[in-house]
C-alpha cells in the first residue's frame, strides 16, 4: 500500500489541539460502557439469554483488538487525523442506528460498527499526540487519560437514568451517544483541514522497519496492557457476581465496582506527570501489579474487614492502565514508532484481555468457588508486576528495534 505524499500541514493552535483531545477522549468509551447497565433490558427485548449477554460483554475488547490491527495500515493511506474522522463517522452511524434494531444479529453488527471509532482511536490518538503535541505532550496525555475514564464512567452512570422507567427506554439511552459523537466529528474535521495527510514521516535515517518483537520493552508493554485490561474487563463484568457470592449485597457490590473504576480518573491525571518526572518508575509501575494481587487476596482472606478498602487497593492498582497508555509516547522517540507500538500493544492486549471473562466464567462454572476466581486474578496481578517493572526501565523502543 503506498502512502500519499503529505502536504505541508498548517500549525494547530493550542486551543484546537486541547479541544480535539478532549472531545475524542470523552467519546472513546461510551459506546461500550453504556451497554452494561442496560444489559438485562437489551437482552430481554430481543428474547435472548445468557449467551447474548456474554457476547455483548466480550464484544468491546474483541472489536478493539481486531479493528485495532487495521489502524496503522489505514492511517498510512488516510493519515492519522483522516482515519480518526472516517472511523468516527462510521461509529456515529452505528450508534444512531443500533437502537432501532429489531433483530439481535443486526444489533450486534451495528454495535461492532459503533466500536470502530474507539478501536482505531485507541491506537492512533497517542501517536497523534506525539506528532502534534510538541512540548505539550505530557499535558495532552494527562488530558487524554483522564477523559477516557471520565467518558466511560459518565456513560455507565447515566445509562439507566437516561432510559427512564418506560419500556424500551434503553433505546433512547443508547441513541444519545450517537448524537454526542457528532461533536468530535465536527472538531476533528476542522483539524483535518489543517493537518491534511499526517501519517508520521520516516526519521532522517529512513523508516525504522525493525520488528517490534525485537524490543523487550514493546513485548513487556503488550503483556502489561493485556493483563491490566484482562483485570479491568473481568472487574466490570464478573466482579459484582464474585462479591455477591462473598456475602456483599448486590447494591453494595455495584458501588464497590464503581469505586474501582473511579480511581481510573485519578490515575489518568497523575501518571503521565509521574512518568515524566518521578524517579524509581520500575518500582512504581511494578507496584500496581502487586496492589492488584493484594486487593484480591484481601477479598479472599479478610472479606469482612472492609470491602471498600480492597476496592480502593484494586482501584489504585488499576493505575496500570493509564500508565500503559502514557508509556506509548514516553517509550518512543519517533511518532512513527509510537504509531507502530500502539498498533501492537493495544490490539493484541485487548484480544488477550477478552479471555479474562471467559476464563473466569469457566472457573465459576467448574468449581462454583469465587475464591478460585480471586486466586486466578491475584496470579495475574503478580505477572502484571513483573511486566510493569520491565516497562518502567528507561528504555526506548526505537533503539531496541534498531540494535
Amino acid at each position: 500500500m503506498t502512502t500519499p505524499t503529505p502536504r505541508r500541514p498548517r500549525l494547530l493552535g493550542p486551543l484546537l489541539v486541547v479541544l480535539a483531545v478532549f472531545t475524542v477522549g470523552v467519546n472513546l468509551r461510551p459506546g461500550a460502557t453504556s451497554v452494561g447497565p442496560l444489559m438485562t433490558d437489551i437482552v430481554d427485548a430481543f428474547g435472548q439469554g445468557a449467551f447474548a449477554s456474554g457476547l455483548l460483554t466480550a464484544l468491546p475488547p474483541l472489536i478493539f483488538g481486531g479493528f485495532g490491527l487495521l489502524a496503522v495500515p489505514l492511517s498510512r493511506r488516510l493519515g492519522l487525523t483522516g482515519t480518526i474522522v472516517a472511523s468516527f463517522v462510521v461509529a456515529a452511524l452505528g450508534l444512531m442506528l443500533r437502537p432501532a434494531s429489531e433483530v439481535f444479529a443486526v444489533f450486534v453488527v451495528l454495535s461492532a460498527l459503533a466500536l470502530l471509532g474507539p478501536a482505531l482511536g485507541n491506537v492512533l490518538v497517542p501517536a497523534w499526540i506525539k506528532l502534534h503535541g510538541g512540548t505539550r505532550t505530557v499535558g495532552l496525555m494527562t488530558l487524554y487519560s483522564a477523559t477516557l475514564a471520565l467518558g466511560g464512567s459518565a456513560a455507565s452512570a447515566l445509562a439507566v437514568p437516561l432510559a427512564g422507567s418506560e419500556a424500551g427506554g434503553w433505546r433512547d439511552s443508547l441513541l444519545l451517544w450517537g448524537m454526542v459523537l457528532a461533536v468530535p466529528v465536527v472538531v476533528w474535521t476542522v483539524v483535518l483541514t489543517r493537518t491534511g495527510h499526517d501519517f508520521p514521516p520516516p526519521p532522517a535515517r529512513g523508516e525504522i522497519g525493525g520488528s517490534l518483537l525485537r524490543s523487550p520493552t514493546a513485548i513487556a508493554l503488550t503483556l502489561m496492557f493485556a493483563l491490566q485490561s484482562l483485570n479491568a474487563y473481568t472487574q466490570f463484568g464478573m466482579l459484582p457476581q464474585v462479591l455477591t457470592d462473598l456475602g456483599v449485597t448486590p447494591a453494595r457490590a455495584g458501588v464497590l465496582v464503581a469505586v474501582v473504576a473511579g480511581w481510573g480518573l485519578v490515575g489518568g491525571i497523575v501518571m503521565p506527570t509521574v512518568i515524566a518526572k518521578v524517579p524509581g518508575l520500575p518500582w512504581i509501575v511494578g507496584g500496581f501489579g502487586l496492589l492488584n494481587a493484594i486487593g484480591y487476596l484481601g477479598l479472599i482472606l479478610f472479606p469482612t474487614v472492609s470491602p471498600m478498602l480492597w476496592a480502593c487497593v484494586l482501584g489504585i492498582g488499576g493505575f496500570a492502565f493509564p500508565t500503559a497508555i502514557a508509556l506509548l509516547p514516553a517509550r518512543t522517540r519517533s511518532p512513527l514508532v509510537t504509531a507502530r507500538l500502539s498498533g501492537m500493544v493495544q490490539p493484541i492486549g485487548y484480544l488477550l484481555a477478552a479471555l479474562g471473562p471467559i476464563i473466569v466464567g469457566v472457573l465459576l462454572e467448574a468449581t462454583g468457588s469465587s475464591a478460585v476466581v480471586l486466586w486466578f486474578l491475584a496470579g495475574t496481578g503478580l505477572l502484571l508486576a513483573v511486566a510493569g517493572f520491565r516497562v518502567g526501565l528507561p528504555r526506548l523502543v526505537d533503539h531496541e528495534i534498531r540494535a
